[in-house]
C-alpha cells in the first residue's frame, strides 16, 4: 500500500525519473482495489434505491480524476525505467496492439545503471 500512497503524495504529477516494476504494478493492483470497491458499494446503494446512481456516478468520476495524473505519471516513469521516452504512452491509443506493446513494456525489467532519465531505481 506504500508504493500506491507514495505514488499519490509525493510523486503525483512527477513525470521525471524511474519507477520500477513492483512501484508500477503495486500502483495498479491498489487502483484495481479501489476501483472494484467503489463498484461494490455503488451496486450496494443502487440495489437501495435506483435515485443514487447519480451520487454513485459522481463519486466514480471523482476518484476517477483524482487518480488519473498519478497513473499517467508512474506508467511514464516506468517507462522511463526501460529507457523508453513518456510518449510511448500514446501507442495506447491504438486498440489492441497499443495495449499490448505497453504491457510488455511495464513487464520489462530495469535498465541497469543509469540512463538518461536518472539513476537505477533498485539502487543496483
Amino acid at each position: 500500500m506504500n508504493w500506491f500512497i507514495d505514488c499519490i503524495t509525493k510523486n503525483y504529477a512527477n513525470f521525471n525519473g524511474r519507477a520500477r516494476r513492483q512501484e508500477y504494478w503495486m500502483f495498479i493492483l491498489f487502483n484495481f482495489l479501489l476501483n472494484l470497491a467503489l463498484t461494490i458499494v455503488s451496486m450496494i446503494l443502487i440495489s437501495i434505491s435506483t435515485s443514487l446512481v447519480s451520487v454513485t456516478n459522481i463519486i466514480s468520476f471523482v476518484a476517477w480524476a483524482a487518480l488519473f495524473i498519478p497513473s499517467l505519471a508512474v506508467a511514464v516513469r516506468r517507462l522511463h525505467d526501460t529507457d523508453r521516452s513518456g510518449w510511448w504512452i500514446l501507442i495506447a491509443l491504438v486498440p489492441l496492439i497499443g495495449a499490448i506493446v505497453l504491457l510488455v513494456f511495464a513487464c520489462s525489467d530495469s535498465t541497469p545503471g543509469s540512463n538518461q532519465y536518472g539513476e537505477n531505481p533498485k539502487g543496483l
